[in-house]
């Protein structure tokens, strides 16, 4: 029975036949067995059917991580209809013209979620509560089921968009299937659980939910804070997990502290941006025994279009992306569409049954993207720069265009530049990544003000926040009077990128503050922000974001905070938190927390090792 034949929704079936009492999906306190699987995903699809869901139609998924989210993803499915993960985190009208865009008359969410999101009540409907609810007698039976036809929509993933509408990617159920049903890239068996801790609107979300459920290995879901490497371990370890997807970012952070998850692990795929060579060195040196494949691909080609697993040899230079996958298919071309020979650069064009349908209500960009080649037939035009080894191996070298990825999101400046020239202050914009660090990237917004004057960097990043989800809020802020341009009258972004720029542009507590004497807890506080941020930081006042911080740095303050201090914080404290001054506050609630006990007055808590030599 092949993957393309049923369909990961008839390979769930089919495990649930074969092998019921095995585990499907857990997240350490609610489990469900294929057989349980199966049957709550039936009786939602009943449920989703009641309330008008039709094959061909568009459902919102609007959940955290949770059994709930695999059970309903599956029984949309069953109810043959296709789903749109949607981020909570996103500004409401974000996931609003997600929605729209994609056609989504039902969403399925909890209460306070779509409260926020702002969802009109008859267009919502709560999850299934873990699915016991529907294990019992009366559940429907296979007859029922709507089995997609290959090329059916399974899901839309929304990617950021350069005219400033995030563009909706509508991937099918073969292009799925194909992907994770018996990989040849990656060792997995029905003995394995994969980590689920992806956020729902990356595709790698996909795959791990996915390639576990379609060899009846089982779904680990994490529900640790989704930026906590420490959460992440712990979690990986709780659960059992021995397959896990990064970004390549968070590789570069996990590998840089040499992360105790890799000895859990069996299997790590890597991908989103260029894998340093030296952290995966360092990572298999120490965990010889780890498979370790780095991943290539586009949303439109289904997450995953050519990998290479990597070893030792792999790391005297840049690790290479590999080879096609799956069914995929990979040409190196000019410009013209013409194959250029190996070793030479050409822009990469990917075939084969996995590319997506297109873009959702867009068909001029998807007839621009998706064309079709006179001898290679449909391809995707990828826009990343590559070149073949003699043995097909292909080494990846950069964009044709301005797109990039930081931190693993695909962003296209553009999208950026068009939130910000709605701004009433600023006539026009420009955004680029610098990179003041080989592990660190930053984006940069370079305004242009209307009128001669600034609206200011707090007014802009609150415009965009009201707007765009947070990886597409730049990190720091420059006011030009106008954009350098090429001699073609471009905007050149490379100048732009050379510029220097010292933190956001933000004033550290809303006005010019002169630095005070800090406190001994204080003083800790800022010397892991200036490690972090390669910056001295010297004010109580200075904020984190306003300083060119971002997740993975405040990641790194996290856990130095943990090991100097022995305190935990999640990351949605620390941003809630965002000054020396207020953090210091924060960990000295955390550290009387911990000191308080039968002899311990609350205003005289024990010192840290670390806060020794500040007295």
């Amino acid at each position: 029975m092949t993957a393309t034949a049923t369909g990961v929704p008839g390979l769930v079936s089919r495990f649930a036949r074969t092998t019921p009492d095995a585990l499907a999906v857990t997240d350490g306190e609610t489990s469900l067995t294929y057989a349980q699987l199966a049957a709550a995903a039936r009786g939602f699809a009943g449920v989703l059917r009641e309330r008008g869901v039709r094959p061909g139609d568009a459902v919102g998924v609007l959940l955290p991580h949770s059994v709930p989210t695999v059970v309903t993803q599956l029984a949309v499915w069953w109810a043959g209809a296709h789903y749109v993960p949607l981020d909570p985190e996103h500004p409401a009208p974000r996931i609003a013209a997600m929605l729209d865009t994609a056609g989504a008359g039902l969403t399925v969410g909890g209460k306070d979620l779509l409260e926020t999101a702002g969802i009109p009540g008859d267009r919502t409907l709560p999850p299934p509560a873990g699915g016991a609810e529907y294990a019992g007698d009366g559940v429907p039976g296979r007859e029922d089921d709507c089995e997609p036809a290959p090329d059916a929509v399974a899901y839309v993933m929304f990617t950021s968009g350069s005219t400033g509408r995030p563009k909706g990617v509508a991937v099918t159920h073969q292009g799925i299937a194909r992907l994770v049903h018996q990989p040849q890239y990656v060792t997995l068996t029905p003995r394995d659980r994969v980590l689920f801790h992806s956020p729902v609107t990356f595709d790698a979300s996909a795959f791990e939910v996915w390639a576990a459920l379609a060899n009846g290995a089982a779904v680990a879901v994490s529900t640790a804070d989704r930026l906590s490497p420490a959460g992440l371990a712990r979690d990986a370890e709780r659960l059992g997990a021995t397959v896990a997807v990064l970004t390549t970012a968070l590789f570069h952070h996990l590998a840089a502290r040499r992360s105790p998850v890799f000895g859990v692990l069996r299997g790590v795929l890597v991908g989103g941006e260029a894998l340093s060579a030296q952290h995966a060195r360092t990572v298999l040196r120490a965990h010889p025994w780890l498979e370790l494949v780095n991943g290539y691909g586009p949303t439109e080609a289904t997450t995953f279009a050519t990998t290479h697993r990597i070893v030792d040899a792999d790391c005297e230079g840049p690790p290479p992306i590999g080879l096609p996958i799956a069914g995929t298919t990979a040409h190196v071309m000019d410009e013209h569409g013409t194959p250029v020979p190996s070793g030479t650069r050409g822009e990469l064009w990917l075939g084969g049954p996995r590319l997506a349908l297109g873009y959702v209500g867009q068909p001029a960009l998807t007839a621009e993207r998706f064309v079709d080649h006179p001898e290679a037939g449909r391809l995707y035009r990828t826009g990343d720069v590559v070149s073949a080894r003699p043995d097909g191996t292909l080494d990846f070298h950069g964009r044709t265009d301005d797109q990039v990825k930081v931190r693993g999101f695909r962003i296209e400046p553009g999208e950026i530049e068009h939130a910000l020239r709605e701004h009433p202050g600023v006539a026009d914009a420009a955004v680029v990544v610098q990179r003041p660090a080989p592990d660190d990237a930053r984006l940069v917004a370079f305004v242009v003000p209307a009128g001669g004057t600034a609206p200011g960097a707090g007014a802009l990043r609150a415009h965009l926040e009201g707007r765009l989800p947070a990886h597409l809020v730049p990190n720091a802020w420059a006011f030009t009077d106008a954009l350098p341009l090429t001699g073609v009258g471009k905007v050149d972004r490379r100048e732009l990128a050379g510029r220097p720029v010292q933190g956001s542009g933000l004033p550290a507590t809303g006005e010019d503050t002169a630095p005070g004497a800090l406190s001994p807890l204080q003083q800790v506080v800022a010397d892991l922000w200036s490690q972090a941020l390669d910056q001295s930081v010297d004010d109580a006042g200075a904020d984190f974001i306003a300083l060119g911080g971002h997740s993975l740095l405040a990641l790194c303050v996290v856990e130095d905070l943990r090991e100097d201090l022995g305190v935990e914080i999640s990351l949605a404290d620390f941003f809630a938190a965002p000054t020396v001054a207020a953090q210091a506050a924060l960990v000295e609630q955390a550290l009387l927390h911990i000191h308080e006990g039968p002899g311990t007055p609350h205003d005289q808590p024990a010192a840290p090792a670390a806060l020794e030599d500040r007295r």
